[in-house]
């Protein structure tokens, strides 16, 4: 029995208790979401509900009432061996061998699918990451966001959503002009410009722009060639940089179209009508402190300019205009200040601040000998991501900038990534995929084959089994968890228990048989038991965008 069919029969029990008016909802009072999860304790059974206590005060009951209520239904249910009631009101279900067992028969037959839900069917989102300026090669923090914003999407794309990938490329500004600078002062072979960029990457443009256009000092204004190839050749290498590393992008939005096509003016004239705005100093300013900001900001300066959030406001409003329901934004430790003032954009064009999130990644440390790593070679002063790929390589470096919450600072070991041990996360993980597709390779060849005529969920029976059935049990909901609180880190913190219970089922059950025993339906149902986990091992990795290997 899978967790959600748990879920459907619980919640069937609910609604006989109310029709037969053992429970009885007050007025103005909705059913709440019928959830199950694993309890912390295993003694305490297969899967626990707090639907009790969420009842209690709707139906005017005690939520232990209302759980033996519950429980003498749930007890009915094929598949249920026992319901018990603990603490203040909740229900704890232990399932048969039979009715745990035929998880990993259901696995097997949803394959690539297990685990998905359409619970975000019909909502569109877009999530913007990365969007690092293209003055230079994307530094750590960029990597971090390209690979939690890659497994973000896939994992809400697991759950039903239509997800746009977009990257806002920011090309209106200052410092497109110091890159340029930069560049142009590096073809005349002069110094480098005071506020302008270094490192080996601005040489290379440079000599591609004069490769490109070999009279292009001599032009009427140099720098504008510079700007114009320049900005093309780098953000080609981030384009390049990132598709090798397993991210590419729906859309990429050029800040500067919105002034080149008037929509930072024309939104800007509907604003100053409305009560979002108002007139003080010779300025307009935008009330952003209605939604948390330390201050109001201006948007249109005294010189009848428009300031940096004027384009912020104008790109909501594009992003709305393209069917999205919900706009997430992955910003910087640097951009805290940002998430007050874009939900005031949003409310300034007449949406709902919700429909705006903003979540903050903090820093990420490379640490070799237990020494911070801190030079890179080709941007030189900061590490990129191709530092980090040539390092470990790209399921590591993935695997390991996503494993943790975004919102806490990392250390990246690079001693610890590039060891074949299990004290490597990324490792233990992938080498329990492929110990399974070894295991079925080994069945094969002993003759052991499969089948559902010869598949028997009460054999699933050890302690060990019931352990790996219980940890397969919990995908689903850590996908629907992992998009609902936008933290890709429970999957791979998932994954890593999964990888534990079966290399721990390993040593204890046996697929093949020893000798010259027979083979039995145990060793053809643990076959599909291994082969369930192969499936579920894949499905998770894909969600990280790291691969799943069959030998190692």
């Amino acid at each position: 029995m899978t967790p959600e069919e748990l879920s459907e029969a619980i919640s069937a029990c609910l609604h006989e208790a109310i029709d037969a008016g053992q429970l009885v909802l007050s007025e103005g009072q909705t059913l709440p979401e019928m959830r199950v999860e694993r309890p912390k304790n295993r003694a305490h059974g297969d899967w626990s509900t707090n639907i009790a206590l969420q009842l209690g005060k709707k139906v005017g009951k005690n939520p232990r009432d209302v759980a033996q209520i519950l429980a003498e239904r749930i007890a009915s249910v094929d598949g249920v061996s026992g319901v018990d009631i603990a603490g203040p009101g909740f229900l704890n279900v232990v399932l048969d061998a039979a009715a745990a067992g035929v998880l990993a028969k259901s696995i097997l037959a949803a394959g690539p699918e297990y685990g998905r839900s359409s619970k975000l069917e019909g909502t569109h989102i877009n999530l913007e990451f990365v969007s690092a300026n293209p003055t230079g090669p994307i530094h750590l923090g960029g990597t971090r966001w390209a690979a939690v914003g890659d497994s973000l999407a896939r994992i809400l794309e697991a759950n039903g959503a239509d997800v746009t990938r977009e990257y806002y490329f920011n090309d209106h500004g200052t410092q497109i002009d110091r890159f340029s600078n930069s560049l142009l002062a590096k073809a005349r072979q002069e110094p480098a410009p005071e506020d302008g960029y270094g490192g080996q990457y601005i040489e290379d443009i440079a000599q591609r722009v004069l490769r490109e256009v070999p009279d292009a000092l001599d032009a009427d204004d140099p720098q504008e060639i510079f700007r114009s190839y320049g900005v093309d050749m780098m953000f080609a290498d981030i384009k390049k940089s990132l598709h090798e590393f397993g991210v590419d992008f729906d859309v990429y939005f050029h800040e500067n179209s919105l002034f080149e096509s008037g929509q930072v003016e024309k939104i800007l004239e509907q604003l100053k009508g409305s009560d979002k705005l108002y007139h003080a100093d010779g300025a307009w300013w935008l009330r952003s402190t209605d939604y948390g900001d330390d201050k109001d900001r201006v948007v249109i300066k005294s010189d009848g300019n428009a300031a940096y959030i004027a384009g912020d406001i104008a790109y909501i409003a594009d992003k709305r205009a393209r069917g999205a329901h919900l706009a997430i934004y992955m910003l910087g430790a640097d951009h805290h200040g940002y998430i007050a003032r874009l939900k005031a954009a949003a409310a300034a064009i007449g949406d709902d601040p919700d429909a705006v999130e903003v979540m903050i990644g903090q820093m990420v440390n490379l640490v070799r000998d237990g020494e911070a790593v801190r030079m890179s070679k080709r941007a030189g002063t900061v590490v990129t991501l191709e530092d980090l790929v040539d390092a470990v390589g790209t399921d590591a470096a993935r695997y390991s900038l996503t494993r943790f919450s975004v919102d806490s600072n990392i250390d990246i070991d690079l001693d610890l990534l590039t060891r074949r041990s299990n004290e490597n996360p990324v490792f233990y993980v992938q080498y329990a995929h492929a110990r399974t597709c070894a295991v079925a390779r080994n069945a094969a060849d002993a003759g052991v084959v499969r089948s559902d005529e010869t598949f028997d969920a009460a054999l699933l029976n050890t302690p060990a089994d019931e352990e790996l059935l219980a940890e397969l049990g919990q995908f689903p909901s850590v996908i629907a968890e992992s998009a609902e609180f936008r933290e890709p880190h429970r999957v791979a913190r998932y994954l890593e228990r999964l990888a534990g219970a079966y290399h721990r089922w390993y040593d204890a059950c046996r697929v093949t048989p020893k000798g010259t025993e027979d083979i039995t339906d145990t060793h053809r149902t643990r076959l599909a038991l291994n082969d369930a986990v192969t499936q579920v091992l894949a499905n998770g990795l894909h969600l990280l965008g790291v691969t799943a290997p069959e030998r190692m």
